[in-house]
């Protein structure tokens, strides 16, 4: 039997009913020279056919440019795609004039949803009055009725003092006015119902949406990782110590491990997912296939 009979038939024995109705979103980040533009369109005109309920484009808080990449790809996304674009906006290292100014220049060009968050803070940034999230919605839906979204953390948020002292923060940010929280990424299925369920228990009750990153490269992601709070289940550490060192095999075990992930979430009644694409699409686009149209 070679690889590809071996991947459908694995595919085939973890495959489920799907509500049709289910909601995927994706992110992306800017570009900033003409092979990660390249990327970046092509990812996002592939993924568009899924007709997802918004993408999001990321940002970084770096002082110059933390708008200027993120808007002017926004700019080039075709009209013709009809996507509902949800651009990053972070607080660290911002003013409330240049938030409030951002804002409406996106208000201004038809966009209606965002992404609020605080972002990472970087030994290279000023010193600054701490900032957080919530004021930042605060401050957005002083602006204009913006449809946002904010981070959530099912393992916590790396610089929280405790899970409880997390969940605060986040029902902070929904009481300002967030309409939804996207959580980081994980692995353990597990991780996030229990996650959902301790929102609810803290009065949390908007849509705590799944973050999904597809396993590409599993050497580049424990690299990626270091500086979250994200665990890495030892069965799964296990199964890719043992692989022989084949792109491809590593992504065909990458998506089953995601499949079975969103299994679980979909039979526990999650219909919403975002997926961390990293602006490539073979991944995601495989995942979303199988969710939408499943063999």
């Amino acid at each position: 039997m070679n690889i590809d009979n071996q991947y459908y038939d694995i595919i085939n024995q973890d495959i489920f009913n799907i509500n049709a109705n289910i909601n995927l979103s994706f992110e992306f980040f800017p570009p900033k020279n003409t092979v990660s533009s390249n990327n970046f369109f092509t990812a996002i005109e592939k993924l568009s056919i899924f007709h997802p309920k918004f993408i999001s484009v990321t940002c970084t808080a770096e002082k110059n440019i933390h708008c200027d990449y993120t808007y002017n790809a926004i700019k080039k996304i075709p009209k013709i795609l009809q996507l509902n674009i949800a651009p990053h906006i972070t607080y660290i290292n911002s003013s409330i004039s240049e938030i409030k100014t951002l804002a409406k220049n996106y208000w201004n060009a038809g966009i209606r949803s965002i992404v609020a968050l605080r972002g990472d803070v970087k030994d290279s940034y000023p010193k600054s009055p701490k900032v957080y999230a919530y004021e930042l919605v605060s401050l957005l839906k002083d602006v204009a009725d913006f449809d946002i979204s904010v981070a959530a953390y099912p393992e916590a948020h790396p610089e929280s003092k405790s899970a409880k002292h997390d969940l605060m923060y986040l029902k902070k940010k929904i009481d300002s006015g967030a309409n939804r929280a996207i959580t980081q990424f994980f692995f353990d299925a597990n991780q996030y119902l229990r996650f959902r369920d301790q929102c609810f228990g803290a009065g949390i009750y908007v849509d705590i949406i799944p973050g999904i990153l597809p396993i590409i490269n599993f050497k580049q992601l424990k690299r990626f990782i270091k500086l979250t709070n994200v665990s890495i289940p030892k069965w799964m550490e296990n199964i890719f110590n043992n692989l022989i060192d084949d792109p491809y095999i590593n992504k065909m075990v990458g998506l089953i491990i995601s499949v079975n992930i969103i299994k679980k979430l979909c039979e526990e009644g999650v219909n919403n997912f975002h997926f961390y694409t990293l602006n490539h699409f073979d991944m995601v686009y495989s995942l979303c296939s199988i969710l939408k149209n499943p063999i």
